[in-house]
C-alpha cells in the first residue's frame, strides 16, 4: 500500500487548480500540488488557498515528459490536469496516468481532444478498469446535470443548450478559446453524426431564463456535450451555444477571434500556435479576482424535445470556476472510495450520476435546486 498522496493536481498554481486544493482541503484529501516551478507553486498555495496550513499537501516541481509524469503519478491514484491547451499538452499527462495506474480527470472544453481521447485513449482506460474523464467542469458538467434530468422523461431525443455565467475568463481559458478557434473545427450533433458549425456565423441572441433582455452567444468550440451524448442512445442531436453576461466582451470576442486568425494563417502550426498564444495574453493577462456570488451567477439552461414530448430544465448558480473546483475535487473523492460507475472515456454524469453531482453542488451552495418542467 503506497503512502503516497492519493491525488496529483498538476498545473496547480493557475487559477482553476487552485480553487481545486481548496475544495481537495475541504474533502480532507491529500494531494501534490505539482507544474513547473516550484517557486509559483508554493506562492500560489500560500496565497491564494484558503485554510492551505490545515491541508496535508506538498508542492513538486515536475518536467512536462511521459518519463518524469509517471514517475511522479506512480503510487497516486487520481491525477487532476488543469494544463491547457490539452490538445497541445494533454498527450503526455493521459499517457502517464495509463502508465501509472491513475485515473485521469481534466477541466477541457476542446471538443477535438475529447473526440481524439474517445478515439485513442478510451479503450485502453477501459481495459485498464481506470477512468478517462475529461471537461469535469462548471461549463460542461453543470449543463449535462440539467440534460441528464430533462431525459429522465422517456421519448426525448434532442437537446438545446445554453451555458451563461458572469466574469471574465482567466488567462488559460482565454488562451484555449483562441487556439482552439485557429486550429480545430467545432461541431453538433445531428442524428447521431457530427455536423460542422458554421465558422463565421457569428453571434446567436438567445433568450435565457431568469431576465427579459437578450443574451448573445456562440458555439464554444462546440463543448463536450455533443461527445458525451453521442454514446448515449436516447439522443440524436445535441446543440449547445454559452457566453458571458458582459454584452461588450462577447460582442468583442469574434472580432478578436477574426483578427487572430487573419494575421495568423499563413504561419505553420507552431508559429501560429506562438502568435496565438501571445495574442491571448493580450487580451487577458492577469488573473481575474477570486468570484463573488453577486457578482458571477450562472445559468444553464436545457430544452429537451421528442415527437410527442418536452421537457426544460435550468440551474442557476453562482462562481462557476469554484464550480469546477468542487467537482473535480468531489470526482477524487468518490475515485478514492469506490471505482465509477463506467470506466475508460465517460462524462462526469455517466461516471458518478447527475444526482450525486448535484447534490455536491447544492450541498456547497454553488447552485439552487433544479426548475424542471415537464410537458408530454
Amino acid at each position: 500500500m503506497s503512502d503516497k498522496r492519493p491525488v496529483v493536481v498538476y498545473g496547480a498554481s493557475g487559477y482553476t487548480g487552485r480553487l481545486i486544493c481548496e475544495y481537495l482541503r475541504e474533502y480532507g484529501i491529500g494531494f501534490i500540488a505539482a507544474g513547473r516551478s516550484l517557486d509559483k507553486l508554493d506562492a500560489a498555495m500560500q496565497a491564494n488557498v484558503p485554510g492551505i496550513e490545515t491541508a496535508d499537501y506538498e508542492t513538486v516541481a515536475v518536467e512536462h515528459s511521459v518519463a518524469a509524469l509517471t514517475e511522479l503519478f506512480r503510487g497516486a491514484r487520481v491525477v487532476l490536469n488543469t494544463v491547457g491547451p490539452f490538445s497541445r499538452f494533454g498527450n503526455e499527462v493521459v499517457e502517464a496516468c495509463l502508465a501509472a495506474g491513475c485515473h485521469y480527470a481534466d477541466t477541457t472544453g476542446e471538443q477535438d481532444w475529447l473526440i481524439h481521447l474517445d478515439q485513442t485513449w478510451g479503450q485502453r482506460f477501459g481495459d485498464a478498469g481506470l477512468l478517462l474523464s475529461p471537461g469535469i467542469a462548471h461549463m460542461y458538467t453543470t449543463g449535462e446535470i440539467a440534460a441528464q434530468l430533462c431525459l429522465e422523461t422517456p421519448g426525448l431525443d434532442t437537446l438545446d443548450i445554453a451555458v451563461f455565467w458572469g466574469g471574465s475568463p482567466t488567462i488559460a481559458s482565454t488562451q484555449t478559446i483562441l487556439v482552439n478557434a485557429a486550429m480545430s473545427k467545432a461541431y453538433y450533433l445531428q442524428q447521431n453524426r457530427y455536423v460542422e458549425w458554421e465558422p463565421d456565423a457569428g453571434l446567436y441572441s438567445l433568450s435565457i431564463p431568469g431576465q427579459h433582455e437578450a443574451a448573445l452567444a456562440l458555439p464554444w468550440g462546440g463543448t463536450s456535450h455533443p461527445v458525451w451524448f453521442k454514446r448515449d442512445p436516447r439522443v440524436a442531436n445535441v446543440r449547445v451555444l454559452g457566453g458571458v453576461f458582459n454584452k461588450p466582451l462577447m460582442q468583442g470576442v469574434p472580432k478578436i477571434v477574426a483578427a487572430a486568425l487573419e494575421a495568423t494563417k499563413d504561419l505553420p502550426p507552431d508559429a501560429r500556435y506562438a502568435a496565438l498564444a501571445q495574442t491571448a495574453a493580450g487580451v487577458m493577462n492577469e488573473m481575474p479576482p477570486r468570484e463573488n456570488p453577486r457578482l458571477n451567477k450562472s445559468v444553464d439552461s436545457v430544452h429537451a424535445s421528442g415527437p410527442l414530448g418536452r421537457a426544460h430544465c435550468a440551474i442557476f448558480g453562482n462562481c462557476n470556476y469554484k464550480q469546477t473546483g468542487l467537482l473535480q475535487a468531489f470526482a477524487a473523492a468518490w475515485l478514492l472510495q469506490q471505482p465509477p460507475r463506467r470506466a475508460g472515456f465517460a462524462s462526469a454524469c455517466q461516471a458518478f450520476g447527475h444526482h450525486e453531482l448535484l447534490g455536491a453542488l447544492r450541498g456547497f451552495g454553488l447552485v439552487q435546486a433544479p426548475v424542471l418542467s415537464v410537458h408530454d
